[in-house]
C-alpha cells in the first residue's frame, strides 16, 4: 500500500470488492421487501417493494423516497439477489431482463469498472477520463492468463484471441462496434498495443537488424489514419469517419510478420461542409497550424477563415494542439517509410481540396449560364494539381457532351458548376485517402515472411437510428445486421459444439436465421429484388427519380414482413424497415445521386492527364466514373439533369459496398470472432454520468439483449463435476459412498438426491449444465445448510468451552481447599520439634540408593553394547548391499548403453518409415479431395435435374389451369351469345306488337275526330299539348343524355369483348407454343426419369450391399465369438498342460531324490534314470510343440480378427458416405420444395387475379341482363301511353336522325380504333414469330375488316330498332322525370350516407391506431408475462425443491431408522461370526495338539532308528574288508560323477552362449517392436491432425467457392439488367415506329429488317459470350487439371525416391538380419525359421519394389499424355480467345449500328410526332401492356430453350468429366489397395516379430529354469561329493542326504510336518548317524 500511495491503484478499476456484495444485511433486506424494478422516466428503472396487488395493477413503494405508486403488472421486472451485484458476466444473472442488465452496468460504471462480459460480448462504457489500466504492468498481468482467471478487460479478449490462434491454428477476429464517441477507436488501439507488446518479433530473434521495426510501424499507422480519417463531432472530439478492418499476420511461432488495413464508407462529404460546432478532417487544421513558412508558400496556404470548405473556421480541440499533432503525423509518416516527395504531393492535394471550395461562379444577366469572374483561385488549384487553367475553366463552365456521334459543348448553370466542384473535391480527397491506406499496407506488408495465421480487428460504426435516416445509415445498419447474424450464428455454433462435446440432447435452433428476412430485404438480387438491387436498377434508367425508386420499392416489397409503408400522408419518411434493433424510418432524398456518385468527366480526364505524377496516379481509373451525357438526367433538379451513367463502365456505391461487405463477412466467417460492444454513457462527454435510456437503446442496437435472449434458451450455467461435488456435496451428505467414485457418477447420485426436475439440468462428459436460475437456488440452499451447520458448530464449541471453564473452576475450588488445609497443617506443625528433626534428616536418606543406581547404570551399559553390536552388523549388511547395488548399477549402465544404440537404430528406422507414411498420406489426401469434388459435382447435377423436373411440373400445372380457364371462357361466350340471340328475338316480337298497337291507335283517332265537334275543346287540348311539348322536350334532352351513356357503356363492352377475343387468340398461340415446349420437356423428362430409375437402381444395389455387409458383420461377430470360445478352451487346455508339466516336474524331482538315495546300489538305476530323463526331454519337446501350435493358432485367430475388423471398418465408412450422400440429397430436395412452394404461391396469385377478372365480366353480363329486363318493362308502359305522344313524333324523329348521325360517327371511330388495335396486335405477333409472311397478315386484316363491316351492319339494325323504341319512349317521359326526382333524392341520401361512411372510416382508422397501440401494449404484456412465466417456472422449481427437501428429510429420518436397524443386525451378525471363529480356533488348537503328539511319537521312532543305525555302523567298522570294497566303488562313482559334472559344465556353457545370443536377439526385437509401436502411434496422431487440417482447408475452399459463386451471380444479375435496358430501348423504338402512321409501311419494313438483324446479332452476341464463359471455365479447369497432374508427378517422384530409400533400408535390414542369423546359426532351429521368414519378407519387399517401379513407369506415361493434352488445350484456348475477340468486335459494331438506328428513329419521330400525337396517347398504354406480355413470353421461351441447350451441354461435359474422374479414381483405388496390402504385410511382419520375441522369451525362461535345475543338481552333487570325501577321510559311515533348499515335508503315517532348512539339516545328520548301511 505504501508503494501505491503516490499513484492511483489500478486494481480499483478492475476488481470488485466482494465484501460489500456478500453483505448479509442487504440479502435480508432484499428478501424481506420483495424488491422489484419499475420503469422510470428519469432513471430508466427504479427499485421498489411490492405492497399490494390490485388486479392487473400493483401498489409499490419506491425504495429511494418511500413514495407509493400504482404500476401495471406488465411493467414490473424482477430483481436479482444482492450477491449478483456487479457480476462480471451478465449471462450468470438469474433474472435476465433489461432492468437487471442496466443496473449491473450502472453499478460497475459508477465503481470505475468500465468492462463487463455478457456471454460472448465484452461491453465497454466510455469513462471520459484516463484510467491507469493500460500500462505494461497490466499487460504482463493479463499475459498468459485465461479469460475467467482475470477481471473483464480488452486485454483479456486480446489474450484469448492470441492464445486461441496459437493453440488451435485458427484465424481470430475482434469486432469493435458502437456509436460515435463510444470508444471503438481507443479500444482498437489498445488491442494493437497489447498484440505489439506480446507478439513483438525482436524479442526472440537475433537476426532482426532493426528491433521492433514492424511493431513500431504498426503502432504509427494509427496516427496517420486518424489525421486523415478522423474529425471532431458534437459527440466525439476524435471520431473515426470511416470503418476499418486491421489484419495483423503472425508466423507459426506467434510473432508479428505483417499487417493489412481495409477501410469502409469514408464520410467524404465532411471535406466540403460541416455541421455547427464540428470540424472537417484533422489534417486540414494540422497543415494550416503546423506548416512552416517555406511549406506554406509551396502549398499556397492561407488563413483558416479564408477557406469556404472550413465551414466553422478554426475550432480548437480541448487538451490538444494541432501544431504538435502535425509534427507527430509527419514523424509517423517518416517511420512508415514515406518519402519526402510523397508527403509533399499528399499535402499538395490536401491544399488543393481546400482551394476547390474557394472557386466562385456568377450567373450571367440574360442567361442562366455560369461564369468565373476571377480565376486566381483556379490558377492556384491548377498549379497544385498540374493542370492547364484554360482547359480547367472550359471543362467546368462548358463541358463537352456527346450527342449522337458528335461532341457538343454545353453551358453549365451556376448550381451545376458548384455541384461539380464539390463533387470533384470529395472525389479527390477520397482517392487520396484510398492511396494512403494502400501505401500504409505496402509498408506493413512483409512478403519475405509468410503469415501462418492472423488476428483481424474490425472498428466500424454501430447501429444508427435518427429521426430520418439516409443512404449512409442504411449501409451501416445493413452491416450491423450481418454482424449480428454472425454473432448469433457463432453463439449458436459454440453452444452446439459445447453440447456435442459433452454429449447432451439438445434441439438446435439457428438464431442466425432470425435476421435473414431483413438482410434479404436489403440485399436480395431478384425475385423480388431488394432495396440495393432496386436502387441500382433505377440508376440505369434515365428518367428515374427518388420518387419512382420509392414507388417501385413499395410495389415490389410492400408485402414483406420487415417492410412498412408510411401510415399517414403527412409522414416525412418514404419507407420503414424493421431491423433487429428496432424500426427505422428512411428518407430517400438524393439516394440515386449518392449511389451513382457523378463527376464532371472533362475535369477528371484533365486530372488523369496531369503533369503531376501523383495526381495522375490518383485519377488512373477515370474510365469508371459516372460522367456527363446528352440524355436528360436522373432527377428534374437544376444540376442533376445533366448526369447519366456510361453503360457498363461504372459500378455503383451500393454494389461496391456490398462486395466489400461480403468479402469482410467471408473473412470473418473463416475466423473465430470475439465481440466488443462500445457504449456511450452520455452526450455531454462527462465522466461518471450515465443516461439510462441512451444506454438501453445502445444495448438493444448492439445486440447485447439479443445475445442474452439466446443465452436464456439453452443451459447458460455450467459447472465442472469436481467443483459441483466439492461445492454442493454438503446438500447431499449420504448420497456418495466412501472411497473413490467417478465424478460423473457422483454428480448423478447428487442430482438424484437433490431430486431436480430433469428439464432443469443436463449431465455431460465433464460438466453439468443448468437452466438460468437453478444454480442461484442451489446457492441459497447451500447458504441455508452452511448457516445451520455453523450454528450447530458454534453451539457445540460454546458448550465445550463452557464445560471446560466449569471444570477449571471446580479444580480451582478443590485446589484452594487443599492449599488452605496444607497451610493450616503447616501452621500447626512448624513449632513442633519432631517435625524439625524430620525435615533435617530427610535429605540424608538418599545415600542408600547409590548401589541401586550403579546397577541401573550397568544394565544401561549392557543395553548400549548390544545396540552397538546390532548396528555394526546392520552396517556390514548395508555395505554388502551397497556393493551389490553398485554391481547392479554397472550392469544396468552397460544395458542402457546397448539400449541407446538400439534406440538410435530404431530412431533411424522410424524416420524412414515416417517419410514413407507422409508420402502415402499425401497421396491419400489428394484422392479424398478428388472424390469429394466428384461428389459435389454429382450433387450439383442432381439439384439441376430436380429443378428441371419442378419446372416441368409447374409448366404442366400452368397449362392445365390455362386450359381450364379457356374452356370456361368459351362456355361463357357461348351462353352470352345464346342470351343475345334470345333478346333479339324478343325485340322483334315486341316490334310486331308495337305496329299492331299503332294501327289500333289510328282507328281510335278516326273515331275521336268524328265524335269531336267542339272547337273550344280542341283549343284547350292544343294549349295542354303545348305545355306537354315543353315538358317532353326537357325529357328528350334527359333521354338523349341517357342514350349517350348507354352507347358509351355498349362501346366499352364491345371493346372488352374484342380485348377478350384478342387475348383468347394470344392464349391459344401461347398454348400451342407451351404444348410444343411441353412435348420437348416430356422427352427430356423421360430421359431424366430413365436416369432417375438408374440412380434408384444404384441406390437399391447399394442398400442391398449395405444389408449384405451388415449380414457379413453379424457372421464375423459370430465367428469372433466362436474364436474367443476356442481361445478360452485353448487357454484351459494350456493350463491343464502346465499343471501336467508341474506334476511331471515334481515326479522328476522325486525320482531325482530317489536316484540320489540309491545311486550307489546298481547301474540299473542309472539306466532307469537316463530313460526317465529321455522321457522328460520327449515330454518337454511335446510341450514345446504344443505351445508352438497353440501360438500359431492364436496368431491365425488374431489375423482373422484383424481382417474382419478392417472389413467392418471399410463397410462402416461406406455406410457413412452413403448416409452423407442421402443427407445432401435431402437438403437439395428441401431447397427444391421451398422453390416449388414459392412458385405455387405466385401461380395462386395469378389464378386469383384471373378469377377476379372473370367475376368482373360476370357482373357486367348481369348488369346487361338487368338493363334488358328494365327495357322490356318500360316498353310495356310506353305502349299504354303511345296515344298521347303522337303529335311530337316529328320533332323526336329529327332528333333521332341527329343521334343516328352521331352514332354512325362513333361507330366509324370505334371501327377505325379497333382496326388499328388489331393491326398493332398483328404487328406484335409478327415480331414474336418472325416467320409469317405479309400475305397472311393482309388476309387476316381483310377478314377482320369484313367482321367489322358485319358488326357495323348489326349496329345499324340495332339503331333502327332503337328508333322504333324511341317512339314508345315518349309516353314514358313523365314517369322517367318522376323517377329522376326520386333518383335525385336517393343521390342526396347516398351523399349523406357517403359522408357518414367517411366519418365511420375516420373513426375506424382511429380505432385501428388504438388497436395497434393496444396490440403493442399486449406485445409488451406478452413479453413481460413470458419473463414472469420463466421466473414463475424457476419459483415453481424452487417450491418443488423445497417439497423435495422436506421429502428428503423424511426419507433421511427413515434412512436413519433403517441404519439403526442395520447396525443392530450387523452387531448380531458380528457376534455370531465371533462365536463361529472361536469355535474354529478351538478345533484348530485341538488339531495342532494332535499333530504335536504325532510329531513327538515320530521323534521317538527316529531316535530308535538312530540307535539301530549306530549298532549297524559298529558292525560295519568291524568288517574293514567290506569297507575297502566300498571305498573302491565310491572312487569309481566319484570319477563317473566328475565326468558327468564336466559334461554338464560344457553343456551349461554352450547353453549360456545360446541364451546370451537369444537374449541379444530378443532385446533387439523388443526395441524394434517398441520403436515401431511408438512410430505407429505417432503416425496415427499425425495422420489425424493432417485429416483435421485437410478438413479445415476443404471448408475454407468451399467457402471461397461460395464467394466466387456469389460474384458470378452478381455479374449475371448485372448482365440481366443490361439486357433489360436494351429491351426497354427497343420497346421505346417500337412505340415510336408504330406512332408514325403515314410513313408506317416503309418504317415498319425497315424496322422489321433491323429488328431481325438486331435479334440475330443479340443471339450471336449472347452465344459468343456464353461460349467465351465456357471457354474460360474450360481453361480454368484445364489449368486446375494441369496443376493437379504436376502435383501428382511430384508426389510420384517423391514416392519413387521413398521407395528407393525403403529398398535400401530393406537391403540393410536384410544384411543385418543375415549377420544375426549367421551369429545365431549354432544356437537353435527357431532362429533358422526366423531367417527363412526374413528371406521371404525380403523377397516380398523386392516384389513390392518392382511393382513400384512398374507403377512409376505407368505414371511417367500418364504424365506424357497429360502434357500432350495440356498443349492441345492451350492451342484450343488460344483459338477460343481469338473467337471471343472477334465476337467482342462484332458486339461493338452492333452497338454502333444501334446508336445510328436511334438517331434515325429520332429524326422520324420529329417528322411524324406533330401529326399523330392524339392517336399515340390513346393506344400507347394498351400497346405497352400487350408488348410486355408478348415479350415476356418470348423471353421465357428463349430462356427456357437456352437453359435446355446449356444444361444438355453441361450434362455432356459433366458426364465426360465424371468418366475421366472415375478412371482416375479406379487407378488411385488400385494404388490405395496396394498400399493397404503393403501396410497389412508390415503389420503381419510386426506381429510375427512380436510372436518370435515371445517365443524367444519362453525358450529363454525354459533354458533359465533348466540351468537353475542343473546348477542346483550340480551344487547337490558337489555337496555330496564333499561329504563323501569328508566321510572317507574320517572313515565314518557313508550316507546320502538331499541338498534341496527351502522347506520340505516329512511324510510320517499320514501326518505332515513342515521343517525349516536348519531343522532338516540337523535331523538329517541325526538320521545319517542312526541309519544302518544299505544292503548291497
Amino acid at each position: 500500500m505504501a508503494q501505491r500511495s503516490g499513484q492511483e491503484d489500478p486494481e480499483r478499476y478492475l476488481f470488485v470488492d466482494r465484501a460489500v456484495i456478500y453483505n448479509p444485511a442487504t440479502q435480508a433486506d432484499w428478501t424481506a421487501k420483495k424488491l422489484v424494478w419499475i420503469p422510470s422516466e428519469r432513471h430508466g428503472f427504479e427499485a421498489a417493494s411490492i405492497k399490494e396487488e390490485k388486479g392487473d395493477e400493483v401498489l409499490v413503494e419506491l425504495a429511494e423516497n418511500g413514495k407509493k405508486a400504482l404500476v401495471n403488472k406488465d411493467d414490473i421486472q424482477k430483481m436479482n439477489p444482492p450477491k449478483f451485484s456487479k457480476v462480471e458476466d451478465m449471462a450468470e444473472l438469474t433474472c435476465l431482463n433489461e432492468a437487471s442488465v442496466l443496473h449491473n452496468l450502472k453499478d460497475r460504471y459508477y465503481s470505475g469498472l468500465i468492462y463487463t462480459y455478457s456471454g460472448l460480448f465484452c461491453v465497454v462504457i466510455n469513462p471520459y477520463k484516463n484510467l491507469p489500466i493500460y500500462s505494461e504492468n497490466i499487460i504482463e498481468m493479463y499475459r498468459g492468463k485465461k479469460r475467467h482467471e482475470m477481471p473483464p478487460h480488452i486485454y483479456a479478449i486480446s489474450e484469448s484471441a492470441y492464445r486461441c490462434m496459437l493453440q488451435d491454428r485458427e484465424d481470430q477476429s475482434i469486432l469493435c462496434t458502437g456509436e460515435s464517441g463510444a470508444g471503438k477507436t481507443e479500444n482498437t488501439k489498445k488491442v494493437i498495443q497489447y498484440l505489439a507488446h506480446v507478439a513483438s518479433s525482436h524479442k526472440g530473434r537475433k537476426d532482426h537488424n532493426i528491433p521492433g521495426e514492424l511493431e513500431r510501424q504498426l503502432l504509427q499507422a494509427n496516427p496517420i489514419l486518424e489525421s486523415f480519417g478522423n474529425a471532431k463531432t458534437v459527440k466525439n472530439d476524435n471520431s473515426s469517419r470511416f470503418g476499418k478492418f486491421i489484419r495483423i499476420n503472425f508466423d507459426v511461432t506467434g510473432y508479428i510478420v505483417g499487417a493489412n488495413i481495409e477501410t469502409y464508407l469514408l464520410e467524404k462529404s465532411r471535406a466540403v461542409r460541416q455541421a455547427k460546432d464540428e470540424r472537417t478532417f484533422h489534417i486540414f487544421y494540422q497543415l494550416l497550424a503546423g506548416a512552416g513558412e517555406h511549406l506554406k508558400s509551396d502549398l499556397l496556404l492561407e488563413g483558416f477563415n479564408n477557406y469556404r470548405f472550413l465551414s466553422n473556421g478554426y475550432i480548437p480541440i480541448p487538451g490538444q494542439q494541432d501544431k504538435d499533432n502535425f509534427q507527430e503525423t509527419m514523424e509517423a509518416m517518416h517511420i512508415m517509410g514515406f518519402s519526402h516527395d510523397e508527403i509533399l504531393s499528399m499535402l499538395k492535394v490536401v491544399s488543393a481540396v481546400l482551394q476547390f471550395g474557394n472557386i466562385s461562379f456568377k450567373k450571367e444577366r440574360n442567361t442562366d449560364q455560369a461564369s468565373m469572374p476571377e480565376n486566381t483561385v483556379a490558377q492556384k488549384l491548377c498549379h497544385l494539381l498540374g493542370m492547364n487553367v484554360m482547359e480547367f475553366t472550359r471543362a467546368i463552365l462548358t463541358p463537352r457532351i456527346k450527342v449522337g456521334r458528335d461532341y457538343v459543348q454545353k453551358a453549365q448553370t451556376k448550381e451545376q458548376a458548384d455541384f461539380a466542384v464539390e463533387a470533384l473535391a470529395k472525389a479527390t480527397y477520397e482517392r487520396l485517402f484510398r492511396w494512403l491506406v494502400h501505401r500504409i499496407n505496402k509498408a506493413l506488408d512483409r512478403t519475405k515472411r509468410q503469415g501462418a495465421s492472423f488476428i483481424g480487428i474490425l472498428d466500424i460504426a454501430g447501429f444508427e437510428i435518427f429521426e430520418l435516416n439516409s443512404f449512409e445509415q442504411l449501409c451501416i445498419n445493413y452491416t450491423n445486421e450481418k454482424l449480428q447474424q454472425l454473432f448469433n450464428h457463432t453463439m449458436f455454433i459454440l453452444e452446439q459444439e459445447e453440447y456435442q462435446r459433452e454429449g447432451i440432447e439438445w434441439n438446435f435452433i439457428d438464431f442466425g436465421l432470425d435476421l435473414q428476412p431483413c438482410i434479404d430485404l436489403i440485399e436480395r438480387p431478384a425475385n423480388p429484388p431488394g432495396v440495393l438491387a432496386l436502387l441500382d436498377e433505377e440508376c440505369w434508367f434515365p428518367k428515374a427519380t427518388d420518387k419512382t425508386f420509392v414507388e417501385k420499392l413499395v410495389q415490389e416489397q410492400g408485402t414483406h414482413s420487415k417492410f412498412q409503408k408510411p401510415r399517414q400522408l403527412k409522414d416525412k419518411a418514404d419507407f420503414c424497415i424493421i431491423h433487429y434493433a428496432g424500426k427505422v424510418d428512411y428518407k430517400a432524398d438524393e439516394w440515386l445521386m449518392k449511389n451513382m456518385d457523378p463527376l464532371n468527366d472533362n475535369v477528371a480526364t484533365l486530372l488523369h492527364q496531369s503533369s503531376d505524377k501523383f495526381v495522375a496516379e490518383l485519377w488512373k481509373d477515370v474510365d469508371r466514373i459516372v460522367g456527363l451525357d446528352q440524355v436528360t438526367g436522373i432527377t428534374e433538379t437544376a444540376f442533376g439533369s445533366a448526369y447519366k451513367t456510361k453503360k457498363g463502365m461504372f459500378r455503383t456505391v451500393g454494389q461496391l459496398y456490398k462486395e466489400s461487405l461480403t468479402k469482410l463477412m467471408a473473412t470473418l466467417r473463416n475466423t473465430n470472432p470475439n465481440f466488443v460492444r462500445c457504449i456511450i454513457p452520455n452526450h455531454e462527454k462527462r465522466a461518471g454520468k450515465l443516461d439510462p435510456h441512451l444506454v438501453l437503446d445502445q444495448l438493444r442496437c448492439n445486440g447485447v439483449l439479443e445475445g442474452i435472449r439466446i443465452c436464456r434458451q439453452g443451459f447458460p450455467n455450467r459447472i465442472v463435476f469436481q467443483e459441483f461435488r466439492q461445492r454442493y456435496e454438503i446438500l447431499t451428505p449420504n448420497a456418495i459412498p466412501k472411497g473413490f467414485m467417478d465424478g460423473k457418477q457422483a454428480c448423478e447420485r447428487m442430482i438424484r438426491a437433490l431430486e431436480l426436475d430433469p428439464n432443469l439440468y443436463r449431465i455431460g462428459q465433464s460438466k453439468i449444465f443448468f437452466r438460468a436460475g437453478v444454480l442461484a437456488h442451489l446457492e441459497e440452499e447451500r447458504d441455508l445448510k452452511i448457516t445451520d451447520i455453523i450454528i450447530f458448530f458454534q453451539a457445540v464449541c460454546r458448550g465445550y468451552l463452557a464445560r471446560k471453564a466449569f471444570a477449571k473452576k471446580q479444580q480451582q475450588l478443590s485446589a484452594l481447599k487443599i492449599l488452605q488445609r496444607n497451610c493450616a497443617a503447616y501452621l500447626k506443625l512448624r513449632h513442633w520439634q519432631w517435625w524439625r528433626v524430620f525435615t533435617k534428616v530427610k535429605p540424608l536418606l538418599q545415600v542408600t540408593r547409590q548401589e541401586e543406581e550403579l546397577q541401573a547404570k550397568d544394565e544401561e551399559l549392557m543395553k548400549v553394547k548390544e545396540k552397538q553390536t546390532k548396528v555394526e552388523a546392520e552396517l556390514e549388511e548395508m555395505e554388502r548391499k551397497h556393493q551389490q547395488l553398485l554391481e547392479e548399477k554397472n550392469i544396468l549402465a552397460e544395458q542402457l548403453q546397448a539400449e541407446t544404440e538400439l534406440f538410435a537404430e530404431a530412431e533411424e528406422m522410424r524416420a524412414r518409415l515416417a517419410a514413407k507414411k507422409q508420402e502415402l498420406e499425401e497421396i491419400l489426401h489428394d484422392l479424398e479431395s478428388r472424390v469429394e469434388e466428384e461428389e459435389e459435382r454429382n450433387q450439383i447435377l442432381q439439384n439441376e435435374k430436380k429443378k428441371m423436373q419442378g419446372h416441368i411440373q409447374d409448366l404442366e400445372e400452368q397449362l392445365d389451369e390455362e386450359e381450364g380457364a379457356r374452356q370456361k371462357l368459351q362456355l361463357e361466350k357461348v351462353t352470352a351469345e345464346a342470351k343475345i340471340k334470345k333478346m333479339e328475338e324478343e325485340i322483334l316480337l315486341l316490334e310486331d306488337q308495337n305496329s299492331k298497337f299503332l294501327k289500333e291507335k289510328k282507328l281510335m283517332e278516326d273515331r275521336i275526330a268524328e265524335c269531336t265537334s267542339q272547337l273550344a275543346e280542341e283549343e284547350e287540348k292544343a294549349k295542354n299539348l303545348a305545355k306537354l311539348k315543353n315538358k317532353q322536350e326537357m325529357m328528350i334532352t334527359d333521354l338523349e343524355e341517357r342514350l349517350k351513356k348507354e352507347e358509351k357503356t355498349r362501346q366499352e363492352l364491345e371493346k372488352a369483348k374484342r380485348k377478350l377475343d384478342g387475348e383468347t387468340t394470344d392464349l391459344q398461340d401461347q398454348i400451342a407454343e407451351l404444348q410444343a415446349q411441353i412435348e420437348e420437356l416430356k422427352i427430356q423428362l423421360a430421359k431424366k426419369e430413365e436416369e432417375l430409375q438408374a440412380a434408384l437402381a444404384r441406390g437399391d444395389d447399394e442398400a442391398v450391399q449395405k444389408n449384405n455387409a451388415l449380414k457379413v458383420i453379424r457372421e464375423l461377430q459370430a465367428q469372433i465369438a466362436e474364436l474367443q470360445e476356442d481361445l478360452e478352451s485353448e487357454k484351459a487346455s494350456r493350463n491343464k498342460a502346465e499343471k501336467q508339466k508341474r506334476d511331471l516336474s515334481e515326479e522328476l524331482e522325486a525320482l531325482k531324490t530317489e536316484l540320489e538315495d540309491t545311486l550307489d546300489t546298481t547301474a540299473a538305476q542309472q539306466e532307469l534314470r537316463t530313460k526317465r530323463e529321455q522321457e522328460v526331454a520327449e515330454l518337454k519337446k511335446a510341450i514345446e510343440e504344443e505351445t508352438k501350435n497353440h501360438e500359431a493358432q492364436i496368431q491365425e485367430i488374431r489375423q482373422r480378427h484383424a481382417t474382419a475388423l478392417e472389413e467392418l471398418s471399410e463397410q462402416l465408412e461406406q455406410a457413412k458416405r452413403f448416409k452423407a450422400n442421402l443427407e445432401k440429397n435431402k437438403q437439395g430436395l428441401e431447397s427444391d420444395n421451398k422453390e416449388l412452394a414459392c412458385e405455387v404461391k405466385v401461380l395462386q396469385q395469378v389464378k386469383a387475379e384471373s378469377e377476379h377478372k372473370r367475376k368482373k365480366l360476370d357482373a357486367q353480363v348481369q348488369e346487361l341482363t338487368a338493363k334488358v329486363t328494365e327495357g322490356e318493362r318500360l316498353r310495356v308502359e310506353l305502349a299504354e301511353k303511345a296515344n298521347k305522344l303522337q303529335n311530337e313524333l316529328d320533332n323526336i324523329s329529327s332528333l333521332l336522325e341527329e343521334a343516328e348521325k352521331k352514332g354512325i360517327k362513333f361507330a366509324k371511330d370505334a371501327a377505325s380504333l379497333e382496326s388499328q388495335l388489331q393491326d398493332t396486335q398483328e404487328l406484335l405477333q409478327e415480331e414474336t414469330r418472325q416467320k409469317l409472311n405479309l400475305s397472311s397478315r393482309i388476309r387476316q386484316l381483310e377478314e377482320e375488316k369484313n367482321n367489322l363491316q358485319e358488326q357495323q351492319e348489326e349496329e345499324e339494325e340495332a339503331r333502327k330498332n332503337l328508333e322504333k323504341q324511341m317512339l314508345a319512349l315518349q309516353s314514358q317521359l313523365a314517369d322517367a322525370k318522376k323517377k329522376v326526382d326520386d333518383d335525385l333524392g336517393t343521390i342526396e341520401g347516398l351523399e349523406e350516407s357517403k359522408k357518414k361512411l367517411l366519418k365511420d372510416m375516420e373513426s375506424l382508422s382511429q380505432r385501428l391506431e388504438e388497436k395497434a397501440l393496444a396490440y403493442d401494449k399486449l406485445e409488451k404484456t406478452k413479453n413481460r408475462l413470458q419473463q414472469e412465466l420463466d421466473d414463475l417456472m424457476v419459483d415453481l422449481d424452487h417450491q418443488r425443491q423445497i417439497v423435495s427437501n422436506l421429502e428428503k428429510k423424511q426419507k433421511k429420518f427413515d434412512q436413519m431408522l433403517a441404519e439403526e436397524k442395520n447396525i443392530s443386525a450387523r452387531y448380531a451378525e458380528e457376534r455370531d461370526r465371533a462365536e463361529a471363529e472361536a469355535r474354529e480356533k478351538e478345533t484348530k488348537a485341538l488339531s495342532l495338539a494332535r499333530a504335536l503328539e504325532e510329531a513327538l511319537e515320530a521323534k521317538e521312532e527316529f531316535e530308535r532308528q538312530n540307535k539301530q543305525l549306530r549298532t549297524d555302523m559298529e558292525d560295519l567298522m568291524s568288517s574293514k574288508d567290506d569297507v575297502g570294497k566300498n571305498v573302491h566303488e565310491l572312487e569309481k562313482s566319484k570319477r563317473t560323477l566328475e565326468q558327468q559334472v564336466e559334461e554338464m559344465r560344457t553343456q551349461l556353457e554352450e547353453l549360456e552362449d545360446e541364451l546370451q545370443a537369444t537374449e541379444d536377439a530378443k532385446l533387439r526385437l523388443e526395441v524394434n517392436m517398441q520403436a515401431m509401436k511408438a512410430q505407429f502411434e505417432r503416425d496415427l496422431q499425425a495422420r489425424d491432425e493432417q485429416n483435421e487440417e485437410k478438413k479445415r482447408m476443404l471448408v475454407k475452399q468451399v467457402r471461397e467457392l461460395e464467394a466466387e459463386l456469389e460474384d458470378e451471380r452478381k455479374q449475371r444479375a448485372l448482365a440481366v439488367a443490361a439486357k433489360k435496358k436494351l429491351e426497354m430501348d427497343l420497346k421505346d423504338l417500337e412505340g415510336q415506329i408504330e406512332a408514325a402512321n403515314k410513313a408506317r409501311d416503309e418504317a415498319i419494313k425497315q424496322l422489321r429488317k433491323l429488328q431481325a438483324q438486331m435479334k440475330d446479332y443479340q443471339r450471336e452476341l449472347e452465344e459468343a459470350r456464353a461460349s467465351r464463359d465456357e471457354i474460360f471455365a474450360q481453361s480454368k479447369e484445364s489449368e486446375k487439371k494441369l496443376k493437379g497432374l504436376e502435383a501428382e508427378i511430384l508426389q510420384l517422384q517423391e514416392e519413387f525416391a521413398a521407395s528407393e530409400r525403403a529398398r535400401r533400408h530393406a537391403e540393410q535390414e536384410r544384411d543385418e538380419l543375415a549377420d544375426e542369423i549367421a551369429n545365431s546359426a549354432s544356437g537353435k532351429s527357431a532362429l533358422l525359421d526366423e531367417k527363412r521368414r526374413l528371406e521371404a519378407r525380403i523377397a516380398q519387399l523386392e516384389e513390392e519394389l518392382e511393382e513400384e517401379q512398374s507403377n512409376m513407369e505407368l505414371l511417367n506415361e500418364r504424365f506424357r499424355k497429360t502434357t500432350l493434352q495440356v498443349d492441345t488445350l492451350n492451342s484450343e484456348l488460344a483459338g477460343e480467345r481469338s473467337a471471343a475477340q472477334k465476337s467482342e468486335n462484332a458486339r461493338q459494331q452492333l452497338e454502333r449500328q444501334n446508336k445510328e438506328l436511334k438517331a434515325k428513329l429520332q429524326e422520324l419521330e420529329g417528322s411524324v410526332k406533330s401529326k399523330f400525337k392524339a392517336t399515340i396517347s390513346t393506344l400507347e398504354a394498351k400497346i405497352a401492356q400487350l408488348e410486355e406480355q408478348l415479350e415476356q413470353e418470348a423471353k421465357e421461351r428463349a430462356a427456357a430453350n437456352k437453359l435446355v441447350r446449356r444444361t444438355e451441354k453441361k450434362l455432356k461435359e459433366v458426364f465426360m468429366q465424371v468418366e475421366d474422374e472415375r478412371r482416375h479414381a479406379d487407378q488411385y483405388k488400385e494404388q490405395m489397395e496396394k498400399a493397404n496390402a503393403r501396410m497389412k504385410q508390415l503389420k503381419r511382419q510386426l506381429e510375427e516379430a512380436e510372436e518370435e520375441a515371445t517365443r524367444a522369451n519362453a525358450s529363454r525362461r525354459k533354458l533359465q529354469r533348466e540351468l537353475d535345475d542343473a546348477t542346483e543338481a550340480n551344487e547337490g552333487l558337489s555337496r555330496e561329493v564333499s561329504t563323501l570325501k569328508n566321510r572317507l577321510r574320517r572313515g565314518g559311515p557313508i550316507t546320502f542326504s538331499s541338498s534341496r533348499s527351502g522347506r520340505r515335508q516329512l511324510h510320517i503315517e499320514g501326518a505332515s510336518l513342515e521343517l525349516s532348512d536348519d531343522d532338516a539339516e540337523s535331523k538329517g545328520s541325526d538320521v545319517n548317524e542312526a541309519q544302518p548301511a544299505p544292503a548291497e
